[in-house]
Parts: structure tokens; sequence; C-alpha cells
């Protein structure tokens, strides 16, 4: 009994001593365990058996869930190659170190995405500056087009006035005017003198002195001794025919568009009407001297000899006239003749808002044809897939000629219900004589009943009809 004891205690002193590496991190629990087992078994002939096995054995003695023998083979396989160091962690867990072609491919593939991203967001930042640059170009394309309204193109306006015409009677006058207009005003010495000119601002200028553009068109207002003077030149160039008679107003204007070959002038003369009423005066005085007889000796002769020297030359509104012809046709330029300085005024302002208006009112005239007119005998008609309405618009395309009423187009509508048919009765014609009369006595029938009356095309409108049909040349017209 003594000696069962003994051996049972010597057996239990060389059982293996077995250490279990826990794993990290905990497993799932359908997976199976992994450990090394180190053993200092001295007895050689105690097989050896693995854990794997053990828990497996134990598994099954207590129920539990059974682990297939194949897993239990790989786990022990996993074991062997963890300890021999080859594939997987290594024994402290850490991953094995890289190659330097992996670590420099890595790197270039992090900077290949860095650049990347920042090509990404150069490219939205690219894309939002130019939806707001398109936005500013909308917003700035809007403005212009509102300035250019009637109602608003006048707050855009600055008229630059002359020096010289503030220091006359109706200078504040003008002033005044212009600016409850609403344009803007400004003083400044043009380089023709006693005129006014303008200009425009752009819409995002906030002064008279922001970004401006200069209009062509100026007004001077020339004195009546100035224009009486330069008249007189050209009528006595007429009769005499030599050019010794000093600078004459066409000659003065011509001057004037050489220096300033931008400008588009015309004139304004004031208190015309008094001069010639003062010529006037003076002839009715003349002429009733001399039938009275009245002499008031050679002093008194001499004395209106001076005080004539000083006087204008007589004219007549004949030979005022042929001057101003004259500088028409030569020059193009216009003369406006007014009475008072009031009228002046008046005058600069509808210039100040005609000059306004004018690329409104270009702008206008180019959009489409003038002669369109949003009608409904003009507004076209709607032509569907079988061909219904076709003769409604070839009835609209006759009465687009001038002076054709409906009751005409119908009647030729009546006799050539197509184009095609029209056209082909033309080549069937001999001579053009024909062909301008064939529509001649087409009867046009007007009301019903007792009241109808019966009238012929006539020959006008065939003749027109003829050459909208017939003629090949665009530059033709309807009365060639």
């Amino acid at each position: 009994m003594h000696s069962s004891t003994d051996s049972n205690s010597d057996l239990d002193e060389e059982l293996p001593f077995v250490l279990t590496k826990r794993p990290h991190p905990p497993v799932k629990p359908s997976a199976p365990c992994a450990a090394m087992i180190i053993s200092s078994d001295s007895d050689d002939d105690a097989p050896y058996v693995p854990l794997a096995l053990r828990l497996q054995q134990k598994q099954n003695n207590t129920g539990g869930e059974r682990i297939s023998p194949q897993s239990c083979t790989e786990t022990v396989h996993l074991l062997q190659q963890n300890g021999n160091g080859s594939e997987g962690p290594g024994a402290g867990g850490r991953a094995p170190k890289r190659t330097v072609g992996e670590i420099q491919k890595s790197k270039e593939e992090a900077l290949r995405r860095k650049q990347a991203r920042e090509e990404k967001q150069r490219e939205k930042e690219v894309q939002r500056m130019g939806k707001e640059e398109e936005k500013a170009q909308k917003r700035a394309m809007a403005e212009a087009t509102k300035a250019l309204r009637p109602e608003e193109c006048v707050k855009y306006m600055v008229a630059v006035v002359d020096p010289a015409l503030l220091q006359l009677e109706g200078g504040g006058a003008l002033l005044s005017s212009l600016q409850a207009l609403g344009c803007s005003c400004a003083i400044e010495k043009q380089p023709l003198p006693r005129s006014v000119s303008w200009r425009r601002r752009t819409p995002g200028a906030q002064s008279a002195d922001g970004d401006c553009e200069q209009e062509k068109h100026v007004v001077i207002q020339i004195t009546v001794d100035d224009f009486i003077n330069l008249s007189h030149s050209y009528v006595q160039e007429e009769r005499t025919g030599r050019t010794e008679c000093g600078r004459t107003l066409t000659s003065w204007i011509q001057e004037q568009q050489r220096r300033h070959p931008q400008k588009d002038i015309s004139l304004v003369v004031i208190g015309l009407e008094q001069y010639f009423r003062s010529n006037k005066a003076q002839s009715q005085k003349k002429l009733r001297e001399a039938v009275v007889g009245e002499d008031q000796g050679g002093a008194k002769r001499k004395k209106k000899k001076a005080g004539a020297e000083g006087a204008l030359p007589e004219l007549s509104r004949v030979e005022v006239e042929e001057a101003v012809v004259h500088l028409q046709l030569t020059t193009g330029v216009c003369i406006h003749f007014l009475s008072a300085w009031k009228d002046f005024t008046e005058h600069i302002t509808r210039a100040t808002k005609a000059v306004a208006e004018a690329p409104f009112k270009r702008e206008r005239d180019n959009n489409g044809f003038s002669f369109y007119l949003e009608s409904k005998w003009a507004g076209g008609h709607k032509v569907d897939r079988t061909g219904k309405g076709l003769l409604q618009v070839w009835r609209l395309q006759i009465q687009q000629l001038n002076r054709v009423s409906a009751d005409m187009a119908n009647a030729v509508l009546a006799a050539y219900p197509s184009p095609h048919l029209l056209t082909q009765a033309y080549r069937s014609c001999q001579t053009e004589r024909d062909k301008m009369a064939l529509l001649s006595d087409i009867p046009i029938r007007r009301g019903e009943g007792v009241t109808s009356t019966v009238r012929r095309v006539g020959p006008e409108l065939s003749k027109r009809l003829c050459v909208l049909m017939t003629a090949t040349d665009p530059e033709q017209t309807f009365g060639s």
C-alpha cells in the first residue's frame, strides 16, 4: 500500500509541464484554440498527445461542441509555422519588415493619391470660379441691357457743357433743365467753342468721372454775328468766283471736321429772326428817307457812314438759305434756327434724350424684320402633317402685299389654289406682257345679294404678283 502511494507520488512528479499561449485578440468560439505545448517528459515510452486532441477529448467527455480532427490538424500546422517563423506574424505578434521597393512603391502610391486629390480640388476651384465669372457676366449684361431702356438710359448720361455757354444769359437755365431731366452735368473746356457733348457711363460706374464712353454727337452754338459773316463770305465767293473773300461757313465746318473726325457736329443759331427784322426796319427807314427827301448834310452822312462800319452785312433770307443748303450738301451738317435761349435749352434737353435712347432704338431695329408685325394676318398659320392649313398660308402670302384685301386674296385663290398652279400658268405665257396681265381680269365679289359688287383684280396687283412669283434677282423691287 505504501509502495503504491510512493509510486503515485513519483508519477505525479514526472508529469509533463505544459505552457499554453493565450491568443490576442480573443478568437471566436467556433475557431480552435491555438496553443504551444512544451514537454519536459523524460519518459521516452509515453506517447505524445497534442493539446488539440486533448481539448477534443475533453469536449466529448463534457458534452460540448465537437471539434473535427481536420480543424485540430490545421491548428497544429499553424502553430508549427508560427514557431518556425515562416508566414504570418512573428513571435512578438508584429508584421514582417517591408523591403525598400515596397516602401518606395507605397510612398509613390500615397503621393499619387495626394496629387489626385489636389488636382480634383483645383478642378472644383476652377469650376467654382468659372460659375462665379459666368454669373458676374450675366449680371453685367443684365445691368447693361437695363441701362439701355428708355426709362433708365438718361440716368447714365453725362452732359459736358463748355464754360463759355454758362457766361451767356441762358447758361443757368440750361443746367437746371439737364438736372431736371435726370442726367449728370460736367463743366469742362471743350475743343469746339460754345458746344455741348455727351458721355455715357458704364452701369458699374458710380460717378461722372468713372468709366465713360464718349458719344460722337456735339452741338455748337454759333452767334448771329459769326453766322452772318461766314454766310456773307460764301455769298461773295459765289458772286465773284474768288476764294480770297475770307473763311466761309462751309470751309469753317470742314476745318472743324478735319480736326475732329470722330465728331458728329450740328449747329444752333439763336436770334436770326431779330437780324432779319432789323434789316427790314433799316430798309423801310431808308425808303422813307428817300421818299421824303431828307438830307442832313455831309457831316451827318459821314457820321452815319462811320457808325455803319461796325454793323453786320445785309443778307436776304434767300442768300442765307443758299449758304445753309450748300453747307448741308457739302458737309452733311444740320443747322437749327431758334428764336430764344429757352428754345435752346429745350433743344439740348431733347438732344440729350435722343442720344441716350439711340443704342436702344438701333438694337430694336436690328432685331428681326422691320415690316414683320405680330398680328393675326402676319403671324403665320399652323400647318399639320396632312397639309391642312396650306391654303391659308397661300392666302396670307398674297395678302402680305400692300393694299391687298382679303377679298382680293380670296379671288386669286379661287382661280389658282396653290403657288405651283400659278407658276405653271406664268410658264405657259408667251410674253412678259401676258404674264403681267394674267390676273388682271379675275373678278372680285364683295357682299351678298342686292348690295353685292363686282370688280377686277386690276393690272397693278397682277404685276406685283407676277414679280413676286417670277423674279430671280433678289435686289429687284415691285416698282421696277
